[in-house]
């Protein structure tokens, strides 16, 4: 509408608002005056106003609901005229002889509603008289608005069963007929509009209907409310009336809306008994009608009457909804060729919303509903459209949600074909989704096939699709993703070795294609659930063959070393070189010394070729040391070989106090407490004699490039080290050597050039007590310290 159209209609509707407010003014003084025939002309008066062909259907309102207000308070006043002996049969009269046909109907309208109230008169027939007469007014706008007057003056005085205005007879039919009847005559008005007009305002016609579809739809409504109509009647008279209307309008507005709407007002129990003749009439209506959507809904609200109570269950089996529902997206699938394919899935998705709560039991029919989305997206490829793919998601998701079981999911042959045409980022997405509902369920995979399947469905997170080379890379979630697909590999269990065997085989072939992203997250959860495996295979029946017993093992242990070899790709020299130590140990309590051997030479090639980084040279050191300590598999040459090679390594780290720490960890090494094979007096000593020479170079370069003397630190470390041998009982550390290292600390913190340390201070004064408290404990361990003089 042009602007000088907007401002025509505002000062229309100024006028027609002006107009209902000066007659309303003299109506009500006729109406204090008790003035009958005055009140009634100027009653007519305002209402000639609402025969103005210039208003949109909005404005149109805005002025209806002025008179309408003015209309209650005219009826409260027949009411009031009747209590004092005026005849509403001669009012009723009266009102016909109103000049203009549109005043005269209004009029007459809520007369009688007084009328019926009085019950000097059956209702059924004031309201047949009603009804008939509105026919009076065929414009379109104007007949709209009047009926739905009628409409609302007649919902409280229906001849319903119960009701106060019910006749003698069985009057329920005349009410349903009446309702009915203003329905029809409402419908057709309203679909006339959309061919009044230049075809160029159809955009604007097609709005100004929508504005105005509660009207027709409110019809429905008071049908839905009236007690009498039961079962039978709904199926015999209502529904056929209703469908008869609808499909016969060939309007797509008026059968999108009033199809919706039927549905959304009855109850579920009568759409279920009579799902054929509502099915039935969806392929008859237009092929514009997005009937997707009223399937959608019916389907909505019969999943919600099953999930109310099981108790309801029978009526579905008893009319086959499963059968009739599916043959019904079928047919009108088939009938729209042009459908949007995600008005395809939306079809299948509520479809199988319904199956999951009416038949949970039935993984044929969810297979199905699966399969025919399938054959639908049959030849697409990857789908671009983010609505489809969307509608694809909710309708994997539904099996998941339902079942809280993947296990269930992976039975079902065309879940995979259906996940194959997501792109890549939502065959992400849709991976995620599965591997939360497995960790959220805590649901255990416990054959090689499943977890094929499994690993199949979830290629988005473990390895790199084409789509993703160039994506923007978001490194927290892609954290997150990782991590929990890792958690899932360590779910991963079977009781049986040989099928665990080949669930890791199984992974390991999945994530070795995961790429140098990947790889740090996917590697270390699967070796350590294969050296569960392991642990668990020691601890069985000692008595089996050693053959039986060692063959799982030693193939682990193949497909472990093959497995940390792939992160040499990323590198992460650090983590393999862990990996490498784990598995090491865990092939020393299996007594497979080569092995073990085999592990411990990788991790020193990674220290020597890839580790440079000066702490992580000192971690890795650590870490050495601490499970070759552990060992007990190792002959002695192997030991010695391996032992040789963490003092040379220790004694060749950059900083002088790293060195220090390195190397009195190295006397461990050379006394072990249950293997009296190690145990080996002189090299402990020679490694602490060692470490005090280091410390003392370190305190040295102090002293020259600093001024002042360095930490004592080191020195009472080695202390703590002295006292720890020399309780364990080795001879070649003496009380004289403990006292020199004990002199030479107190020294040292007398020194002037010493630099402050409250550690080192703490750390003396802690050893110091400790020697002090083991005096005090007398017997043996009291003589063995009595002579260290503190």
């Amino acid at each position: 509408m042009t602007p000088n159209g907007v401002e025509d209609e505002e000062k229309f509707l100024a006028s027609g608002i002006a107009g209902i407010q000066q007659n309303a003014f003299h109506m009500h003084r006729a109406l204090d005056s008790n003035n009958l025939k005055d009140a009634l002309k100027y009653s007519a008066q305002m209402l000639s106003e609402l025969r103005t062909s210039r208003l949109s259907p909005h404005k149109y309102y805005e002025l209806y609901m002025r008179a309408f207000d003015e209309l209650r308070k005219l009826e409260m006043f027949f009411k009031e005229e009747t209590k004092r002996g005026c005849s509403i049969v001669e009012l009723y009269e009266l009102v016909q002889h109103a000049g203009n046909i549109l005043p005269r109907l209004y009029l007459l309208c809520t007369v009688g509603s007084v009328y019926i109230k009085s019950k000097e008169a059956p209702a059924k027939d004031i309201l047949k008289d009603l009804v008939e007469m509105c026919r009076g007014i065929q414009h379109p706008l104007r007949g709209l608005f009047l009926r739905s007057y009628l409409s609302q003056v007649s919902k409280d005085k229906l001849p319903d069963i119960g009701s106060e205005y019910e006749g003698d007879a069985d009057t329920v039919v005349d009410a349903v007929e009446f309702v009915l009847q203003n329905f029809t005559e409402m419908n057709k008005l309203w679909v006339r509009m959309q061919h009044q007009g230049p075809a160029q305002e159809k955009k604007k016609r097609e709005k100004e209907r929508s504005e105005l579809r509660d009207l027709v739809g409110k019809n429905l409504h008071v049908l839905s409310q009236i007690e009498g109509i039961d079962l039978e009647m709904y199926k015999e008279t209502v529904l056929p009336r209703i469908l008869e209307q609808v499909v016969n309008c060939k309007d797509e507005i008026a059968q999108g809306y009033l199809m919706d709407c039927m549905i959304q007002v009855f109850p579920d129990e009568y759409h279920l008994q009579t799902l054929e003749t509502l099915l039935g009439a969806c392929p008859q209506l237009q092929p514009s009608v997005d009937i997707k959507m009223v399937l959608a809904r019916l389907m909505e609200r019969l999943s919600n009457y099953a999930a109310l109570s099981t108790d309801v269950l029978p009526e579905f089996f008893q009319v086959e909804a499963f059968a009739k529902l599916n043959s019904a997206i079928g047919k009108v699938i088939e009938a729209q060729e042009d459908m949007p394919i995600a008005g395809v899935v939306t079809l299948y998705s509520s479809l199988l919303t319904f199956t999951l709560h009416v038949h949970p039991d039935r993984l044929d029919y969810v297979d199905q509903i699966l399969g025919a989305c399938v054959k639908k997206l049959s030849g697409k490829g990857k789908l671009k459209d983010s609505i489809a793919t969307k509608q694809i998601v909710a309708l994997l998701s539904a099996p998941l949600e339902k079942y809280k079981d993947i296990d269930t999911a992976l039975k079902l042959s065309n879940y995979p074909h259906v996940m194959e045409h997501l792109d890549d980022t939502t065959s992400k997405e849709m991976a995620n989704v599965l591997v939360q509902t497995i960790l959220k369920n805590k649901t255990c995979i416990a054959t090689d096939e499943k977890v094929e399947s499994l690993f199949e469905l979830m290629k988005g997170l473990i390895r790199d699709l084409d789509e993703n080379l160039h994506d923007e890379f978001d490194e927290e979630d892609f954290k997150e993703e990782q991590n929990s697909v890792s958690r899932l590999i360590q779910m991963l269990h079977n009781d049986d070795p040989e099928e665990m065997l080949k669930i890791i085989c199984t992974v390991k072939k999945h994530i070795v294609t995961g790429g140098p992203k990947r790889l740090p997250f996917t590697v270390p959860p699967l070796i350590f659930n294969s050296l569960k495996l392991v642990r668990r295979l020691q601890n069985q029946d000692e008595n089996a063959p050693e053959e039986e017993t060692s063959a799982i093992p030693k193939k682990i242990f193949q497909i472990l070393n093959q497995i940390i070899e792939a992160l040499s790709s990323v590198p992460v020299p650090e983590l393999a070189l862990r990996l490498y130590l784990e598995c090491a140990e865990a092939a020393n309590d299996s007594d497979l010394e080569p092995v073990a051997y085999e592990f411990f030479t990788q991790a020193y090639i990674l220290y020597e070729e890839e580790i440079s980084d000066s702490k992580a040279q000192v971690t890795a050191i650590q870490l050495i040391i601490g499970t070759l300590q552990r060992m007990h598999i190792f002959g002695v040459e192997n030991r010695d070989t391996l032992t040789h090679k963490a003092t040379g390594y220790s004694a060749k780290l950059l900083k002088k106090p790293d060195q220090c720490k390195a190397v009195y960890s190295c006397s461990h090494l050379f006394w072990v407490d249950d293997q009296d094979s190690i145990k080996d007096g002189e090299r402990v000593l020679l490694c602490l004699k060692r470490a005090l020479r280091i410390a003392n170079a370190a305190q040295q370069m102090s002293n020259a490039t600093r001024g002042s003397s360095g930490s004592v630190l080191l020195f009472i470390e080695i202390l703590n080290k002295y006292l720890y041998f020399y309780e364990k009982g080795v001879t070649q550390i003496t009380v004289a050597s403990i006292q020199s290292l004990i002199e030479l600390i107190t020294t040292e913190m007398q020194s002037e050039n010493k630099t402050a340390d409250p550690a080192a201070d703490a750390l003396l004064a802690s050893t110091l007590r400790y020697i002090q408290f083991q005096k005090d404990k007398g017997g043996a361990v009291g003589e063995k310290y009595e002579s260290i003089k503190s």
